[in-house]
């Protein structure tokens, strides 16, 4: 997984189809970014692994593949779900692994995530329309504090985590559009999204 939705065929397929890679996220508020950026500071220390430190602490709601001719129309039918949708509080709480590569935190409330990915599925269609492959909406919402480990690192640091607590809430006031050519590109906004008071 990668920024916690894309599997890693669909991500090497942007540069040789000329699609580009859309990420949709909800960024923590500047305090609780800190206290997360802290604990992958720590992660990277414990275990000597930099992709902890190297993403930033993000939620991911959607990923999908599309052209950037399509651009400005997606944005402005994502901005028609989202624009609609209010504020919501998003609570951090203990940690999660995927098999056999991830150690994450857990959202403790997914609904106002899962409600999000059911109205975007219209924005979907937009893309597929296009022949563009089905986004990737959220199922399990989590904030990644490192992924793609080795087998010993992954075994060490879920045995490490197992005890360990952590919690955090922060107000998602807005959600963010990404985009990169492929996995090794860097991510670039795109637009901000804003919720409703």
């Amino acid at each position: 997984m990668d920024m916690g939705l894309l599997n890693q065929d669909t991500i090497t397929a942007p540069v040789a189809t000329g699609f580009y890679e859309y990420l949709l996220v909800a960024q923590p508020d500047p305090e609780a970014y800190a206290k997360l950026m802290a604990e992958k500071q720590f992660f990277f220390e414990k275990f000597q692994t930099p992709v902890a430190i190297k993403t930033k602490p993000h939620i991911t709601v959607a990923g999908f593949l599309a052209f950037e001719a399509m651009e400005e129309t997606m944005i402005r039918w994502m901005a028609r779900v989202i624009s609609a949708k209010q504020r919501f509080s998003v609570t951090l709480d203990g940690y999660g692994a995927f098999r056999p590569h991830t150690l994450y935190l857990h959202v403790k409330d997914h609904e106002p995530f899962l409600q999000l990915a059911k109205e975007l599925k219209v924005v979907d269609q937009y893309i597929q329309g296009y022949g563009c492959p089905e986004m990737q909406l959220v199922s399990n919402p989590h904030l990644t504090i490192a992924r793609r480990l080795d087998a010993v690192t992954y075994a060490h640091a879920v045995e490490t985590y197992a005890d360990k607590t952590f919690e955090t809430s922060f107000h998602v006031k807005e959600l963010v559009l990404l985009r990169r050519r492929g996995r090794f590109d860097t991510c670039r906004q795109v637009n901000v999204f804003g919720l409703r008071p």
